[in-house]
């Protein structure tokens, strides 16, 4: 069992330096907008000298979301792409070369813009990051849980890759556990997953949609939002619907999203006939509308760092249903309040609570109001002054971890 301890903030202006280092801008993911929120917010509401490091970024590649022209993007395009097109193992001393020509790179742009905080992902070189050697201080961001860091690596190659890639994610994580000032969590779980890290923060992500209107749940229409990977789960999604359609033929179900399985996708639809009652859309950028024509969202995740789809969607007043993966869901969704959350991969629970739900317009409206109120303690005022508070009391050396 563990424990929380009190930090303590205090209320102060201060003119601050900080610096992302991420792979690209260039992506849409909840990952990316959320990053490029909260730079634009530390750059207009507190005055912050704001900048970030796009790796593989060329200039000419445009952002997926929009950045302040407050804040400075510099490029450093390194190639790591090219990698690919080597076999294994001279891929390996490829990737070694890249590597050093991306400490070089970075090193000369950090010292050159001399920052207060450097900040980067879990998920992209944070071992290289972490071990520069400057003033500032060192914090790793988690936008998905620990357990799934880098866990794609490898997959479909040799036993020796593999093994190659277990020992690397090992030595990954030891470095960056070593060498980062502060990990950053967005749930209590990958927080504890994080425990042996120098420090250990949980901040919450925020919601910046702008709600026009709000659901009436009525509308005989369920959504779903995400990449179409393997890892948003839709296959569960499907299945389960194959399930809900039997009882609800009337009602429909609509997917938002792209990615590398949408062929696999609508071939599964096809197969399980449901193709008049299950539809495919890119993303779009009036999501907001979307939610509010639906009345009930589902996450059928395998992981889940935070979920903005959930989020966003009970801001908007749609109850939400998800498997309970790491660790997202729980973390926002307050079971029988204003959503469910079922064991992880019950394809059956799943169904059982979408029927539940559509069989009860009372449910559907009292979860509505619900989720609403949840959605209130994830405002980004609320979670943008904790960012600030953490940042000024990290350079005055005030922060303590939760373990």
């Amino acid at each position: 069992m563990w424990h929380k301890k009190a930090i303590v903030f205090r209320f102060s202006q201060i003119n601050m330096r900080i610096t992302y280092v991420i792979d690209t801008l260039a992506s849409k993911g909840g990952a990316e907008r959320i990053i490029i929120e909260k730079m634009n917010y530390l750059a207009s509401h507190f005055g912050y000298e704001v900048s970030v490091i796009c790796c593989y970024q060329c200039e000419g590649d445009v952002n997926a979301y929009p950045l302040s022209d407050k804040v400075s993007q510099i490029y450093l395009h390194v190639p790591f792409y090219s990698q690919y097109q080597y076999p294994y193992p001279y891929r390996l001393w490829v990737k070694r070369n890249l590597n050093q020509a991306l400490r070089r790179e970075l090193l000369q742009e950090v010292f050159r813009i001399d920052p207060d905080i450097l900040i980067c992902t879990s998920y992209f070189r944070a071992d290289v990051i972490c071990k520069i050697n400057c003033r500032a201080k060192k914090v790793v961001e988690a936008h998905e849980p620990r357990l799934f860091t880098l866990s794609n690596e490898g997959l479909g190659r040799s036993f020796l890759v593999k093994m190659y890639m277990v020992l690397y994610r090992k030595f990954y994580f030891r470095t960056v556990e070593r060498y980062a000032d502060v990990v950053v969590t967005l749930t209590d779980g990958d927080a504890y997953a994080w425990r042996r890290a120098n420090r250990v923060m949980v901040i919450r992500n925020f919601s910046s949609l702008s709600v026009n209107r709000r659901s009436d749940v009525s509308a005989k229409r369920v959504i779903a939002v995400g990449r179409l990977e393997w890892v948003k789960g839709f296959d569960r999604l499907i299945n389960a619907w194959a399930i809900v359609s039997k009882q609800h033929p009337d009602w429909k179900l609509d997917i938002f999203g792209e990615g590398t399985l949408e062929g696999e996708l609508k071939k599964q639809i096809q197969e399980l006939n449901q193709s008049n009652c299950i539809e495919i859309h890119p993303f779009t950028s009036d999501i907001h509308e979307e939610y509010a024509k639906s009345s009930i969202l589902v996450s059928s995740s395998h992981f889940e760092g935070f979920s903005l789809a959930i989020l966003e969607a009970l801001r908007i007043g749609v109850p939400c249903v998800a498997f309970d993966c790491p660790y997202g869901p729980r973390t926002i969704i307050k079971n029988n309040k204003c959503g469910f959350f079922v064991p992880d991969g019950n394809k059956l629970a799943l169904a059982d609570r979408i029927n539940r739900l559509i069989d009860n317009p009372e449910m559907r409206r009292s979860f509505s109001k619900a989720g609403v109120h949840r959605a209130e303690f994830f405002k980004i005022n609320v979670v943008m002054n904790q960012w600030k508070n953490f940042f000024e009391n990290l350079v005055k050396g005030k922060v303590t971890s939760l373990f």
